[in-house]
């Protein structure tokens, strides 16, 4: 046999080292990303959970974990990475950016938050329901309507498949279980027995929007719905901006009453300082969305997204956003982000889907636990809660919803409600954890009204300049024989609760308007007030002044706990002469309004026609349509009427 040449040798031999060089560099190249994923209490190892690996904001690769939980990914180039990671029964995980530079090997443990899945038991009840509801319709009374209702996911992340469970032709029986409190208007009091008016200043608007929803759907709204303060601090009043150091300046008109020719009006209004948008200190906020089952119709979840959407684009870069989501149990979908990483906070909000029950204690403790974590000293710390109020798992009544917002209200943490939706809409509650806490509530009808709200009212509804104001009225019974505050009925408070600064009261935001109304029965009226007899230990006496009314002020800065006091007065000078300003008609027209929808006994001569008028004569320039737009409802009411 020939053997081979010296030449050929050393031939092979280069082949075999430039071989050996090769896999030598391939190896020194390869870039190891090993990771496990595992839970977050036990530690114990998760399979089958999807990770994704974003570089950019966009997938570079996708794993799926082993019985171990363990994944590999290989080859990566250097750049900015990032984590996304489902798995059944677990909230959607997404990490923050990380570095990763060729050739080098990194282990990542990826530790996820369950969530209770109950949605097999929430879809064996629908199915219950659906066969009783088909075993009692009979063949003479049987209400169709075509319908297909999907039982969504909690969410992508949380492994949850959509089940259709209604068939197009299943049997459809409208339930309302909307719930308001009972609102006892307030009657008129003697100046004699009570001279003092006190209560709680409030900025919530939420009740307007609710009508205006009921009137637009051709329905005229229950009365309770109606909370007449509510629907006129809705509307923009051109009120001066504050001159002096109080964060708001405070106003008073007295003219002839539109509905009782024998009353006058009085009108108080505050306006809030328009802080500028650089001096608003930097935002911790955290969304708290229900994600429950009783979200998944159009006007609840998807209207909520697009509505947070807005407020996410009005975002400042410093500004930061955290995601709490609830259902059978709370999780945290996205972790306190940026500003700047608006896509990220997009990214989460798109992928929320409804199901399960409604634990809002839980999601509540847990968005509160998150903005301490988050925490900015000096800054503008606020959670945002999304419902339709229908919590039912864990603290879920009125009164222990109310104890849980009483206890964080002092953590520094302000809070905003935003309603949704209709047929099971629990307003009560709203309300009762909106006035239990530091901040304020608003329904979300439209994406409009979420572009009004998010958008040309945002930093007024995210941010307090005054917090606790309260506002407390002396008459003089040489002028005034009776008076009745209009609206404010659940805000009213003990005379002695005006200086006692541990009592709970309103907030007002940049640029907010408050405004509040007095009808007023005349000194030397022959009207009867009440049926009391006179006192036998007692004789007051009345002091020769020329005022009418002293009104005193309360309130305190966002981060201080003692208040600071307003003393303003009208006397018979302030009203001589003077006809009603475009300001005072709107707003008379708007609580005119109110009585016509709450038939109250108080309406006087009011009608749907002396609204229309004062309205027309009042709208001024209106800017935005809200006014043209009140109009309307005027009209659409005095219609189904």
């Amino acid at each position: 046999m020939k053997k081979p040449g010296i030449n050929k040798i050393m031939k092979i031999s280069s082949l075999l080292l430039i071989i050996i060089l090769m896999l030598g560099f391939q190896q020194s190249s390869n870039t190891l990303l090993n990771g496990k994923v595992v839970d977050k209490q036990s530690n114990l190892p998760i399979k089958a959970a999807k990770v994704f690996l974003l570089k950019d904001g966009k997938v570079e690769a996708q794993k799926v974990s082993d019985k171990e939980g363990k994944f590999v990914f290989q080859n990566l180039s250097s750049g900015s990475y990032s984590f996304k990671v489902e798995a059944k029964s677990y909230a959607v995980f997404i990490s923050k950016p990380f570095e990763i530079v060729q050739g080098k090997i990194y282990q990542k443990i990826i530790k996820l938050s369950a969530v209770v899945n109950e949605i097999k038991d929430i879809l064996s009840e629908e199915v219950e329901d659906y066969l009783e509801l088909k075993e009692e319709s009979t063949s003479k009374d049987k209400s169709y309507r075509s319908m297909k209702r999907i039982a969504a996911p909690l969410s992508e992340s949380f492994g949850y498949s959509s089940e259709a469970i209604y068939s197009a032709d299943m049997p459809y029986v409208e339930h309302n279980t909307e719930s308001y409190d009972v609102i006892n208007e307030n009657k008129f009091k003697s100046v004699l027995d009570d001279p003092l008016s006190t209560f709680s200043i409030d900025v919530d608007r939420a009740a307007y929007a609710n009508v205006r929803r009921f009137l637009n759907n051709n329905q005229m709204p229950h009365k309770d719905v109606v909370r007449i303060e509510e629907l006129i601090n809705y509307f923009d009043y051109q009120y001066p901006q504050p001159s002096d150091e109080h964060p708001f300046s405070v106003n008073m008109e007295l003219a002839e009453c539109p509905w009782n020719k024998d009353h006058q009006l009085a009108l108080i209004g505050l306006q809030g300082k328009d802080v500028s948008v650089e001096n608003i200190p930097n935002g911790n906020f955290v969304f708290l969305i229900d994600v429950s089952g009783s979200m998944g119709t159009p006007n609840k979840l998807p209207l909520l997204k697009q509505a947070y959407k807005v407020l996410v684009n009005n975002l400042r870069p410093n500004d930061r956003v955290a995601i709490v989501v609830y259902a059978g149990a709370a999780g945290l979908v996205l972790e306190s982000t940026p500003g700047s990483q608006k896509d990220k906070i997009l990214a989460a909000l798109d992928m929320l889907q409804s199901g399960g029950s409604t634990a809002g204690g839980a999601g509540i403790k847990l968005a509160y636990k998150i903005a301490k974590e988050n925490f900015i000293p000096n800054g503008n710390n606020r959670v945002i809660l999304a419902t339709d109020g229908d919590f039912n798992v864990g603290a879920s009544s009125n009164a222990e919803m109310v104890r849980l917002i009483e206890e964080k209200r002092d953590e520094g943490v302000f809070l905003s409600i935003c309603g949704f939706g209709m047929g099971n809409y629990k307003d009560s509650r709203m309300e009762s954890i909106s006035n239990a806490g530091n901040g304020n509530y608003f329904y979300i009808d439209n994406i409009l009204e979420a572009k009004k709200a998010f958008g040309e009212e945002l930093w007024g509804t995210l941010y307090t300049i005054a917090k606790d104001v309260k506002i407390q009225i002396e008459f003089n019974p040489a002028k005034v024989k009776g008076y009745r505050l209009i609206g404010y009925e659940n805000r009213l408070l003990n005379k002695e609760d005006f200086n006692n600064d541990k009592i709970d009261a309103g907030e007002i935001g940049s640029g907010h308007v408050v405004t509040a109304l007095y009808e007023i029965i005349p000194a030397g009226s022959e009207e009867k007030i009440n049926d009391v007899d006179p006192l036998e230990y007692q004789d007051p006496k009345v002091v020769d002044s020329k005022n009418i009314m002293t009104l005193k002020l309360r309130y305190k800065k966002p981060d201080e706990d003692v208040s600071n006091l307003i003393v303003k007065r009208i006397t018979e000078n302030d009203i001589k002469t003077k006809e009603m300003s475009e300001n005072f008609k709107f707003a008379a027209s708007v609580a005119e309004f109110g009585m016509l929808l709450r038939e109250s006994e108080f309406k006087g001569t009011a009608t749907y026609s002396t609204v229309l008028a004062l309205a027309k004569d009042a709208k001024g320039t209106d800017h935005f349509g809200y006014r043209t737009e009140f109009i309307k409802l005027v009209e659409i009411a005095s219609l189904l009427k």
